[in-house]
């Protein structure tokens, strides 16, 4: 579908751009929240008698962003999930998801295709990801994903889950430090004495 984008878009175009989008995303997405009108030679000159009205909504909807940066970069994304042996979810953390833990702990209007996350996450760990809570305002952010609380801290405290058990970084160098020393010492060859070569008999 031919679209007219009335507000800026990530990875899609600037205010004003016509661009072509699939009719789905246009209909459920773009159309309803008023980020595109259709293409035609009216909504084009609708559009040029608002952009200085539409232009003056994206700068407000920067700053109103911009005022939320610290609210998202200082929550807490715990997910609590169950896992395997592996540590591989029975399920998945996802945009939705992420989205969901924002609006409750942070107060932000957060939408599921604001969080870019890429693939859902389907194991427990620390991951990197990134909240376009506008397409100039993008939060770098972190998902601790674990089965429980106490693992939960042991992430952000920077452990590495065993799956019950965490140590440290320094801790497992220790360890390996400690299991060197355990191991044997080479034996060094011992150095035979040199054998005196017998002089010829003088005659």
């Amino acid at each position: 579908m031919k679209i007219i984008l009335t507000e800026k878009i990530t990875k899609l175009g600037n205010i004003g751009d016509t661009v072509e989008v699939k009719t789905g995303f246009a209909r459920n997405y773009l159309l309803p929240l008023g980020k595109a009108m259709r293409w035609s030679r009216e909504n084009v000159a609708l559009f040029e008698a608002k952009k200085a009205e539409l232009q003056a909504r994206q700068d407000a909807a920067r700053k109103s962003a911009e005022a939320n940066v610290d609210a998202v970069k200082n929550a807490k994304l715990y997910m609590i999930r169950q896992a395997g042996d592996t540590g591989q979810l029975y399920g998945s953390v996802s945009t939705r998801d992420i989205a969901r833990t924002l609006r409750e702990i942070a107060n932000v209007a957060v939408e599921s295709a604001q969080v870019m996350l890429g693939a859902p996450i389907k194991s427990v760990g620390v991951f990197d990801t990134q909240i376009a809570l506008h397409p100039d305002v993008i939060v770098p952010v972190k998902v601790y994903v674990a089965q429980t609380q106490d693992e939960i801290e042991a992430l952000v405290a920077g452990k590495v889950l065993t799956f019950g058990n965490t140590k440290t970084e320094e801790e497992e160098s220790e360890n390996a430090a400690e299991s060197a020393d355990e191991q044997p010492a080479e034996q060094q060859p011992t150095e035979e004495a040199p054998v005196e070569e017998k002089a010829a008999d003088a005659e």
